[in-house]
């Protein structure tokens, strides 16, 4: 069996099952461990499967961006109200793509600030009155409006801001983590590049992990979200809202 053909016979294992250990696969797909332990690191650095302590699982897929933009829309609003008291008028600012930072850059609208959008819906929402903005460039992507690619990183690198507002898709108590690596990759650019970065994550994002990592909590100036857990504040400030 082909590498490929092999890969794509894992995969197709994985679908069935949600999870398998590395001997497990061995043995279903003819293979030694070693064989399958290269083919997992292929396919987790494709994105393609989330590698496990001793195996692999599927990671979680990500919901269409019409699903995502009516979910929890007055928890959102409520992050995006607490986020707003961190602003002030001449600050520069990295808004994240997503739908929170999207209800952030609706209030922030017409404000006397310089912010830079890593999304095309955010941009948009923020180009009113006296607000200036930036798009640093980049690969859209398609049905979400992220920026991506190399020109994104780029264009980031160009400049230093006093606050980012990141987006997640999940977090949990020791990191943040993304669907895709292109995002995570423009992600960890902003955050190196910010005085500050503030999480905005409902608690529906809280307990999962997505296939790319993007910073550990500890990089974080704190979270904004409705999660009252005890154990996350031992780790990083946290404002907690309600709707």
């Amino acid at each position: 069996m082909l590498a490929s053909e092999r890969q794509q016979a894992l995969l197709a294992l994985l679908k069935q099952n949600g999870a398998l250990r590395t001997r497990d696969l061995a043995r279903e797909l003819g293979a030694s461990e070693a064989t399958i332990r290269r083919d997992l690191k292929v396919l987790s650095e494709r994105g393609e499967l989330q590698r496990e302590h001793g195996g692999a699982i599927l990671p979680e897929q990500e919901p269409p961006y019409s699903i995502k933009i009516g979910q929890n829309q007055a928890i959102k609003e409520a992050i995006a109200r607490r986020a707003l008291s961190y602003v002030e008028e001449g600050m520069t600012i990295i808004l994240d793509s997503g739908t929170t930072t999207l209800a952030l850059a609706r209030l922030l609208s017409g404000m006397r600030l310089r912010v830079f959008a890593l999304d095309l819906g955010v941009a948009q929402a923020l180009a009113q009155g006296h607000t200036e903005v930036w798009i640093p460039g980049g690969l859209v992507r398609n049905g979400f409006y992220s920026l991506t690619s190399q020109w994104a990183l780029d264009g980031l690198a160009q400049i230093r801001a006093d606050l980012f507002f990141l987006g997640a898709d999940a977090f949990d108590l020791s990191e943040v983590t993304n669907h895709t690596l292109e995002e995570a990759f423009v992600k960890q650019k902003a955050l190196a590049v910010a005085r500050r970065t503030l999480l905005l994550a409902d608690a529906s994002k809280f307990g999962h992990r997505a296939v790319a990592r993007v910073t550990p909590l500890s990089a974080l100036y704190r979270i904004v979200t409705n999660l009252d857990h005890p154990a996350l504040a031992q780790v990083i400030p946290v404002e907690v809202v309600h709707a």
